[in-house]
């Protein structure tokens, strides 16, 4: 079957945790502010939340000013939108180039600067003594870290249900602590489609490669209802691990995104 997995030379990060850190708190608060209606309550429940977005807050409400007195709707933007104007370009699954491939993902809009992360893989995540057994058989979208820890990206069936009641057990009250959206076909977080991303071939090389990242105990917690990823067991106190992929080159309009995965015999 094929394995998805990080090769341990690439414990060399194409870029910093900083780097990928910063990268998804710039999307993650574009896309709060852009929905701030439904983020009432989280912003009634703690003061230092609303406090922290108090600035933008203000501009939301001047807005909202305005557009009453022209008796219109404050405008808010797509997710997709949100990315394009927070990260200068788009993606989105379709058709993939490759015959036979299935789905793929390809980059819509604007551009794609090497070094950019461009796409996150979500899923369930697995210790290596847990049990994924049943979920593993005839599922195509397992990926290996290097220590081990397993990512269940697969969308569909048993996969699905274990991640949506894992992410419903982590729910503290109003907070949610992972993003379900990327189980359907309206997704909240639209980076977190990279389970979706297919191997290269000869005619078409790489131009993303993955990169694990542990969510710091820092992240803000109302910005973790757009992690696209949830721990089986909860009741270990360990960070998150996270995989985004990231652009080994320039990726312009139009392009197909196309990693390195490989075919592991077991």
């Amino acid at each position: 079957r094929t394995l998805r997995y990080v090769p341990e030379r690439s414990q060399d990060k194409i870029i910093s945790d900083e780097d990928v850190f910063e990268t998804l708190l710039k999307i993650f608060k574009a896309l709060f502010v852009n929905d701030l209606s439904r983020q009432a309550h989280i912003l009634a429940l703690l003061p230092e939340i609303r406090c922290k977005y108090l600035e933008l807050l203000t501009v939301e409400q001047k807005q909202s000013k305005v557009n009453s007195c022209n008796h219109q709707s404050p405008h808010v933007f797509s997710p997709e939108e949100v990315l394009f104007n927070t990260l200068g370009f788009g993606i989105t699954r379709d058709q993939s180039s490759l015959v036979s491939a299935g789905t793929g993902v390809f980059v819509t809009k604007g551009f794609v600067p090497k070094g950019t992360v461009v796409s996150m893989y979500p899923g369930t995540v697995y210790r290596k003594h847990e049990p994924i057994f049943f979920q593993s058989l005839g599922n195509p979208f397992i990926f290996r870290c290097i220590d081990g820890i397993l990512i269940d990206g697969n969308d569909k069936g048993l996969s699905r249900s274990v991640y949506r009641s894992c992410s419903r057990r982590d729910q503290l009250g109003p907070f949610q602590m992972s993003d379900e959206s990327w189980l359907t076909a309206a997704l909240q977080n639209p980076l977190a489609v990279g389970q979706y991303v297919n191997n290269c071939s000869h005619e078409k090389t790489a131009n993303v490669c993955y990169q694990e990242f542990d969510v710091p105990a820092y992240f803000p917690v109302e910005l973790k209802q757009y992690l696209p990823n949830v721990v089986y067991s909860h009741d270990i106190e360990s960070h998150l691990r996270c995989v985004v992929l990231v652009t080994l080159r320039d990726v312009k309009q139009g392009e197909e995104l196309f990693s390195n995965y490989y075919t592991v015999i077991s």
